[in-house]
């Protein structure tokens, strides 16, 4: 079973916005988490993701991530 996708937004050689879209053809039950060093409103306004996407921004403690992924997990 995978409970979660946690993705950087920025990679190679294919960026998150591909890989969630050819995940979610074989789990689209899965939630996913992007992270990412820039800010939310960068990724937004340059149309990398859309607005209301789980993403924790870098850096982050360990805290905050299983924080997080706790949150994405149990959201309905």
């Amino acid at each position: 079973a995978i409970d979660l996708l946690l993705t950087d937004v920025i990679m190679a050689p294919i960026d998150a916005v591909e890989l969630v879209e050819q995940f979610s053809k074989l789990r689209p039950e899965t939630p996913v988490l992007y992270m990412s060093g820039y800010t939310d409103n960068v990724i937004v306004h340059r149309g990398m993701l859309d607005p209301g996407v789980n993403l924790l921004q870098k850096p982050f403690s360990m805290k905050v991530l299983l924080a997080k992924v706790r949150d994405v997990i149990k959201a309905p």
